[in-house]
């Protein structure tokens, strides 16, 4: 099981090179990616060398583009949007294979996979993704910890994100998903070395997982 640490805003780049060595992967957020672009990754990579960073592209168009450049500053993951065209996860694939880079299919806006094998090759998890405008209104990941077994009887890799917590994290690692996704617990906590390092200790056998282990897709798809 990963931790991932999820950055929003720059404040937020403050508390990266505290905590660097407690978490497994690194995710330059939506609003940090659009604010600051590409310079944002370099900027974790730098903070942080040798952890894997994400650029939560969220991507639904355009693929091969947006892909080539944000594995191309130095990502190791992005994101794809659940409600993207084959050709879209296809086309984000053959970059993604090329910089040898993951993906991660993101559920926020679009229906659980029903079957296995929807996605290419280099899709390495699905995003059980709690929007942050819901959890504003008292959503959060314990929501989602039921749909976790069923993914994972498909074959998928599984994310959670969505107001991960000290009041939900026993919930979700029981869940069992392969990555546990942490933003403002760590972020905007008092200490945030000392809170990713509680969370951390909550996760059993925290980074054994990484590289993933890439599932051979059947078809058809779609």
């Amino acid at each position: 099981m990963l931790l991932q640490l999820a950055l929003d805003d720059a404040a937020s780049l403050s508390v990266v090179a505290a905590v660097a060595e407690l978490v497994d992967i690194i995710e330059v957020g939506t609003p940090l990616l659009k604010r600051f672009g590409l310079s944002a990754i370099a900027t974790v990579r730098e903070l942080a060398p040798g952890v894997p960073v994400l650029a939560d592209t969220k991507t639904v168009d355009g693929g091969a583009e947006e892909a080539g450049m944000v594995l191309g500053a130095g990502a190791s993951l992005m994101t794809v949007l659940q409600l993207a065209s084959a050709s879209t996860h296809d086309a984000v694939d053959r970059v993604a294979r090329e910089h040898d880079a993951y993906v991660v299919v993101d559920t926020i806006c679009g229906a659980l996979p029903d079957r296995p094998g929807l996605y290419p090759e280099r899709t390495a998890y699905v995003g059980l993704h709690t929007p942050s405008d819901m959890s504003k209104l008292g959503a959060s990941g314990r929501d989602r910890a039921g749909d976790v077994s069923a993914l994972r009887d498909l074959g998928y890799g599984v994310v959670i994100a969505g107001s991960v917590g000290a009041d939900n994290i026993g919930a979700i690692v029981r869940a069992a998903p392969d990555i546990v996704v942490v933003g403002r617990a760590i972020t905007q906590a008092e200490d945030p070395g000392r809170a990713a390092q509680w969370l951390s200790d909550q996760l059993p056998a925290r980074g054994h997982g990484w590289p993933p282990a890439l599932r051979s897709p059947s078809s058809p798809r779609w």
